[in-house]
């Protein structure tokens, strides 16, 4: 199989085109479908290392404080989210507690992780060492940072509890809400457009 780097294929019609140089701000569409090919990835570097440092803060609090605390007849219990994974266990739960374990902690911040680790040194115009692995690493892990799902269960579940308890919510669950809507747009930094940031040509380099 002959392989064509500079070839870039619609994932709206499976057109394919020639990669062209983009300048910045310009972001080339499939002339077929509209779908969006390319973009240049033009300051977001120095947009998204700011909200990744962020990320990491609320990441920590979110993990280091309380989740919920539960009220009942004078009693009162609260845990950690690392706390819920150590009873899943415990349950005789082990797939979901690995399950939780793996998409709300372990994958994002592994992805926060590499994600400062790419922008730091990228800012003063380096290329970290791994470079090509962690790109691609990156984009693996993606699609399985679940967070948001996590976020969602808590809140069904303070919902249903109300009725039975008196719930409070804890630090870690608003710093949960606070990193769902950062890692958002964190995550929507395409990777691939590492590449563009890391070979373009210095301001005085030749193309």
């Amino acid at each position: 199989m002959k392989e064509v780097p500079d070839a870039i294929v619609c994932e709206g019609c499976d057109a394919v085109y020639q990669r062209q140089p983009l300048r910045r701000r310009q972001v080339a569409r499939c002339a077929r479908c509209g779908s969006e090919l390319d973009r240049h990835a033009g300051e977001q570097g120095a947009r998204v290392l700011p909200l990744t440092v962020a990320s990491l803060i609320l990441f920590a609090i979110a993990n280091l404080f309380p989740i919920v605390e539960i009220q009942v007849k004078g009693l009162h219990s609260q845990t950690t989210l690392a706390g819920a994974v150590v009873v899943l266990s415990t349950e005789g739960m082990s797939p979901v507690a690995l399950l939780v374990l793996a998409t709300t902690i372990l994958f994002p911040l592994l992805q926060l992780c590499i994600l400062f680790y790419l922008l730091v040194p990228m800012a003063r115009e380096r290329r970290p060492a791994g470079f090509g692995v962690l790109v691609r690493t990156l984009q693996t892990l993606r699609p399985w940072g679940m967070i948001e799902v996590f976020l969602l269960g808590v809140l069904v579940a303070i919902v249903k509890l109300s009725s039975l308890a008196q719930v409070v919510a804890g630090p870690a669950l608003w710093a949960f809400m606070g990193l769902t809507v950062l890692l958002t747009a964190v995550l929507s930094f395409n990777p691939r457009a590492f590449w563009e940031m890391a070979f373009e040509p210095r301001p005085g380099q030749e193309a």
